[in-house]
């Protein structure tokens, strides 16, 4: 409304705005020109100037500012009669030139308050695009678990001849359909892994843990991967021949996730007939682990991406010397960078000399005795 209950301009709408920063330059006028002209009151048209910037806009801010210069200079010969001197003059330059900078700067001030304003909308505005997308992808990753899990039970009931009698090329049919179902549902089950971790932590069940035996449970469960990929798969206790514990504080399911991806990245990225090895190693402060392949390494550009979500480089990056067997999504070094941080580890990446590359993590000793 523009005006109020008492038939008065509402401080608030533009007009009353304007009547208060009028008050202010009659204030400033009486000042000014009732007394002598070496006295320099201009400096008080800042507020008007101010105000107008904040309140009516760039333009009535560029025209307060002119109004304000010209009363300031006008004062040097209003009244007339009056002696000017050169210092006088001098300082209502001066004067003048402060309301000149006043007025410019304010205006700019206001377009940079704008400006980031305006950033801050459409951060917000993204943050919240990118939640919402991520609140889809968890809840379609989760909703396609169930019919996955029921096209499973199904084929399972099919192998078990449930419905019939199945034959054996009918049962190979079956075990490929099975394991690419297991696969997807794998997959599934890492995507939400992955975006509950980033949106709620992850939470771990801690317990003291061998790393030897998730190491030798989790080759003994890829053996026949390795063994389809014509890669060989050992298990080595560091400098020592002789089978050692290599104690920490962990959640061992989790753990084992890591070994099971860093496992599979380095029996994929392997040539035919190569070698994998996990090296373990006791140290003062921590124990570590090494996954060493065969592979054509990791190109230089490539180390700062690989643990990021959704990265799974390219096989031409590798020097067009090999095929990569499984592209996969990105994921599996994304999860075991999660796990391993939420231990209060550190993953790393580097390449073999001559050829390979090595993924290791490490975390800190527990002093366990066995």
């Amino acid at each position: 409304m523009l005006f109020s209950k008492a038939g008065l301009p509402d401080k608030e709408s533009p007009l009353g705005k304007s009547l208060l920063i009028a008050s202010l330059f009659i204030v400033v006028l009486v000042l000014e020109f009732s007394t002598p002209n070496e006295y320099v009151f201009g400096y008080l048209y800042t507020a008007p100037i101010l105000l107008a910037n904040s309140w009516l806009g760039r333009l009535a801010t560029f025209q307060v500012t002119f109004v304000s210069v010209c009363l300031t200079m006008l004062n040097l010969v209003v009244p007339a009669g009056e002696v000017m001197r050169a210092s006088t003059i001098a300082s209502r330059a001066i004067a003048g030139m402060a309301l000149i900078v006043t007025g410019v700067l304010s205006d700019r001030i206001r377009r940079s308050e704008k400006a980031i304003a305006l950033t801050k909308a459409k951060l917000a505005a993204q943050e919240e695009l990118v939640r919402l997308r991520e609140d889809f992808a968890s809840t379609l990753t989760h909703d396609l678990k169930t019919p996955l899990l029921g096209a499973i039970e199904a084929i399972i009931a099919f192998q078990q001849e449930k419905f019939g009698t199945v034959l054996p090329a009918q049962q190979k049919v079956l075990a490929t359909m099975a394991r690419s179902h297991n696969g997807s549902l794998q997959l599934l089950e890492t995507l939400l892994d992955v975006y509950r971790n980033d949106t709620e932590g992850l939470k771990l069940d801690l317990e003291p843990v061998d790393l030897v035996i998730l190491a030798e449970e989790a080759a003994g469960t890829l053996t026949e991967l390795a063994a389809n990929r014509r890669v060989y798969l050992s298990v080595n206790y560091g400098d020592s021949d002789w089978r050692r514990s290599l104690w920490v504080r962990g959640d061992a399911l989790q753990l084992q996730r890591v070994f099971t991806n860093l496992l599979v990245n380095a029996i994929n990225h392997s040539r035919r007939g190569g070698r994998v090895e996990v090296v373990l190693e006791p140290q003062a402060a921590y124990q570590v682990v090494k996954f060493l392949d065969t592979g054509a390494g990791i190109q230089p550009e490539q180390f700062p991406h690989l643990f990021e979500r959704f990265y799974h480089g390219d096989s031409d990056a590798y020097g067009g010397l090999w095929q990569r067997q499984a592209k996969g999504f990105g994921l599996g070094l994304y999860l075991s960078r999660q796990i391993i941080t939420a231990h209060n580890g550190i993953i790393w990446a580097e390449n073999r000399v001559p050829t390979g590359a090595i993924f290791a993590f490490k975390l800190p000793i527990y002093p366990f005795q066995n």
